[in-house]
């Protein structure tokens, strides 16, 4: 007999503290999504992993301590902005450190087989903090720091992030642009913010060919993400066949989304998160961390979570959807994954 699968969640109520009025990255997110949740009853059923915050010898696996002490000054000296889009509060700097360190531990339950998969539910997000620079409302790189830790602790040799904003990651891609050792896979809706995340970026150095950017064109919806998955992912992670999988989760595709333009549903996020979750099965033990990106429908966002929770606990599960397709026809994207598979020879 096959023994249940073992799923658990990270979150902590300190993330309530980074939070700024009228800023589409703010505490509503996630106020109206464990709402939803506790509604539900499934966090009952799931294994809460400890919220830390993350050491700072962790966090300077991937940040320098110039850059870390500058967060933490602004945040003591009352807040600020680091870039135009992001924005630090009193609170900023603590909920920062918990949400690496949700990932971190998570990321440690999932390798020391306490549990099977999960997901972190902490803000803020992280996939555009670059080394030294805040970007697109993320202070430090969460899924970066987990990977190297991943590595370096747990003797993880292949990391796989899959990257499922609509938004590029160009700040994880950047940390292991010459690593052949993590492979990134990136869908996102281009040319839109932050401008990078080109087809022809394939990684750099050593790291030439482990990055797979899929840019997307406006308007790509369920059968077009399916078909990305099916056609360039699953073959792309075949070859590279990782010990760990990581997930940059956001929910900024959806139809409903104020910040972007792709026609994604609910549905089609439960498609995305049972196909990693069987790449997970079939090449990794089933090690799997979904870490929360973007995703600022206060409506759409809650129904999410809870279904990428119920399909990492059961991928048979069925999920919540009062929002229904998009209302508009998607858009056909067959010639640029014939492009994109011809590139990287898959």
């Amino acid at each position: 007999m096959i023994p249940p699968v073992t799923t658990a969640y990270a979150y902590d109520p300190i993330e309530q503290q980074h939070t700024l009025a009228g800023h589409p990255e703010n505490r509503s997110r996630l106020a109206s999504t464990m709402r939803l949740l506790q509604q539900d009853g499934i966090l009952t059923r799931l294994q809460a992993v400890p919220v830390t915050p993350v050491s700072l010898e962790r966090l300077q696996r991937v940040h320098p301590r110039s850059y870390i002490e500058h967060v933490a000054r602004l945040a003591r000296s009352g807040g600020g902005h680091l870039d135009p889009d992001t924005y630090v509060v009193t609170g900023s700097y603590e909920a920062a450190l918990a949400a690496v360190g949700a990932a971190v531990n998570l990321v440690a339950a999932v390798l020391t087989g306490e549990v099977h998969n999960g997901m972190s539910l902490m803000r803020p997000p992280g996939h555009h903090a670059l080394p030294t620079r805040a970007m697109g409302f993320c202070l430090f790189a969460n899924v970066a720091v987990a990977a190297r830790v991943a590595q370096q602790e747990f003797g993880v040799e292949r990391v796989l992030i899959v990257d499922w904003d609509v938004h590029h990651g160009n700040g994880t891609e950047a940390i292991f642009d010459e690593d052949p050792t993590v492979a990134f896979f990136s869908t996102h809706q281009y040319p839109f913010y932050p401008g990078t995340g080109a087809a022809h970026h394939i990684g750099r150095g050593p790291g030439r060919g482990t990055t797979l950017n899929v840019p997307l064109p406006a308007g790509v919806g369920d059968e077009g993400y399916e078909q990305v998955f099916t056609s360039l992912l699953v073959p792309f992670a075949r070859r590279f066949r990782p010990d760990l999988i990581l997930v940059s989760a956001g929910y900024d595709a959806h139809w409903r989304d104020p910040l972007a333009m792709e026609q994604l549903s609910l549905a089609g996020y439960a498609v995305l998160t049972r196909q990693v979750r069987a790449l997970a099965d079939e090449l990794c033990q089933g090690r799997l961390a979904i870490v929360l990106e973007g995703g600022y429908d206060l409506e759409v966002l809650p129904h999410a979570i809870l279904n990428t929770l119920r399909l990492l606990e059961d991928a048979t599960a069925p999920i919540s959807d009062p929002f229904g397709p998009a209302p508009v026809p998607s858009r056909a994207i067959a010639g640029l994954i014939a492009e994109l598979r011809a590139l990287h020879h898959l």
